[in-house]
């Protein structure tokens, strides 16, 4: 009897030797003259356990990591097949605290699957929301997604059926479909392991998409970084129009939905929107003013429905199980789950789903384990670059786009990287400016120059200009009112919550000048 093993294909699981290690597994059950089926799938999100081996037992799937190949002989000789006792033992995978405490409704596949088995997908509720889609009027599919109190994931958490139904509206015979997979914050890999690790979520949530807006193509804007994703996207395309479930007449309904990958050249202001759009229609990636927004004219001048990855993962389990289940999890106008991603100095790195209402000290301890380096936490910075840096003082913050706001912070993209006491939080500071300087698009002045300059007056306040912090603050109060987009309205951000919450680090150079 063939006994099921898996090993993940996700690049984190490949850059840690899962090749090497499903390699030496197959080598040696040949040796052996044991038989096996070796599954490719996508990780559990459980990096510091990379690569994850399971087995497939009566019980469940068994859990060993992380794997080398040099462990795999003791493996066989453990009789692991069949859930043996082994030093790298974790027992069943489904049972890992880690895991069990989540809320997996976007993942909900991910690591399970083999992300490219379209056979697989529908063994595991795959395009149930489509199906239900197909049978609803365009109108109806925009009001579940309104019902569900589904936000855009991916920053400014817009409401995603309030911009479906702009576009629905909007008179045009040509409309788009485009997702934004340009995921360039630190930190953050949610969109990543998406489209690596279930490709077919995110292809059957933009075909729902066009069936809400009566769209007939569409576009997955994907950084050129990011080539493992690109591949298995690539792979599921294929095999969805060769299933019907895209091209012309999907599923024999007579509505058409063409979808198409295409490669960002990895610049940071293309995750915003309508550079992204210029990027697409083959220009360079530069900000365009709003008005018009793009769900009035945007991809080429036509009525355009843009959202994230994650946004539009999240839409198939709505339609499969209806609005009502998804708005169950969450609090206040936070409704449903986000996948947050723990990076940084941290213990325990990797993904965790939760809905809404979890608190930020509760990611950082009960799932991250506190920092890799065994120090205290003294800063952790959500929602990439240009996210505030957040104090232990506001730990016990609850994930919610509200509650953070209300203490100056954000979720943006759910990604949180954490810093333990050594950090320098100046230099962090200093960072964000000239993260700024190299990444602007460069069209307004705010932002271009602003950043510029900002790096200039730090490095004066860290010289011992303590007078310069007053200049520090107006140049930001210029970026954030008078840049065109957030890449210069927010980059103050994490330079004042530093200067707020760290003053002292600005003092040092003040401080020894007088010493």
């Amino acid at each position: 009897m063939s006994i099921t093993i898996y090993v993940p294909r996700d690049s984190t699981a490949l850059a840690l030797g899962a090749n090497e290690v499903a390699a030496a597994i197959v080598a040696e059950a040949a040796k052996r003259g044991q038989e096996i089926t070796l599954v490719r799938n996508g990780s559990r999100g459980m990096f510091w356990l990379e690569p994850l081996v399971e087995v497939a037992t009566a019980a469940g799937r068994v859990g060993y990591g992380p794997v080398e190949p040099e462990d795999v002989a003791g493996l066989f000789d453990a009789d692991f097949m069949a859930g043996g006792q082994h030093p790298l033992a974790l027992g069943l995978v489904d049972e890992i605290p880690y895991l069990k405490k989540q809320e997996r409704l976007t993942f909900a596949r991910v690591g399970i699957t083999d992300p490219v088995s379209l056979d697989d997908y529908l063994a595991h509720e795959g395009y149930q929301g489509l199906q239900k889609a197909l049978a609803m009027q365009s109108a109806d599919i925009v009001q579940e997604v309104l019902d569900s109190g589904l936000r855009g994931r991916g920053g400014a958490a817009f409401p995603t059926g309030i911009k479906w139904k702009t576009v629905l509206g909007a008179q045009s015979a040509q409309k788009y479909i485009v997702c934004n997979a340009d995921e360039g914050d630190s930190g953050t890999f949610s969109d990543r392991m998406i489209m690596e690790d279930d490709p077919f979520v995110l292809i059957e949530g933009m075909t729902i998409a066009a069936l809400a807006v009566g769209a007939t193509r569409g576009y997955i804007y994907v950084r050129s970084e990011y080539p493992h994703a690109i591949t298995a996207l690539s792979q599921a395309i294929v095999t969805a129009n060769s299933r019907n479930y895209l091209g012309e007449n999907i599923l024999g309904s007579g509505r058409a939905f063409h979808l198409e990958v295409r490669k960002g050249a990895g610049a940071y202001i293309c995750g915003e929107e309508t550079a992204l759009l210029e990027s697409l229609e083959g220009k360079r990636g530069v900000v365009r003013a709003k008005p018009p927004l793009p769900a009035i004219e945007g991809l080429f001048g036509k009525p355009t429905v843009i959202n994230n990855v994650i946004s539009l993962a999240s839409v198939p389990i709505i339609l499969a199980r209806g609005a009502a289940f998804y708005k169950n999890y969450g609090m206040g106008r936070s409704l449903g789950t986000l996948p947050m991603q723990l990076a940084g100095n941290i213990r325990h790195g990797g993904l965790v789903e939760k809905a809404f209402g979890v608190t930020l000290r509760e990611l950082l301890f009960d799932f991250g384990g506190g920092t890799a380096s065994g120090k205290p936490i003294r800063a952790v910075q959500v929602g990439g670059p240009l996210g505030p840096y957040l104090p232990q003082l506001l730990f016990d913050t609850k994930v919610d786009y509200e509650a953070f706001a209300a203490v100056g912070g954000m979720l943006g993209h759910g990604g949180i990287v954490v810093f333990d006491d050594s950090v320098d939080m100046a230099k962090q500071a200093r960072y964000a400016m000239e993260f700024c300087a190299v990444e602007s698009c460069g069209k307004c002045t705010p932002c271009r120059i602003g950043s510029t300059r900002g790096v200039e007056v730090i490095d004066k306040i860290v010289a011992g200009q303590a007078q310069q912090i007053h200049l520090l603050r107006d140049l930001c109060d210029t970026m954030v009112n008078g840049s065109l987009c957030a890449m210069g309205s927010m980059t103050p951000l994490p330079v004042l919550s530093a200067l707020d919450h760290f003053p002292e680090d600005f003092a040092s150079g003040v401080l020894n000048k007088a010493a």
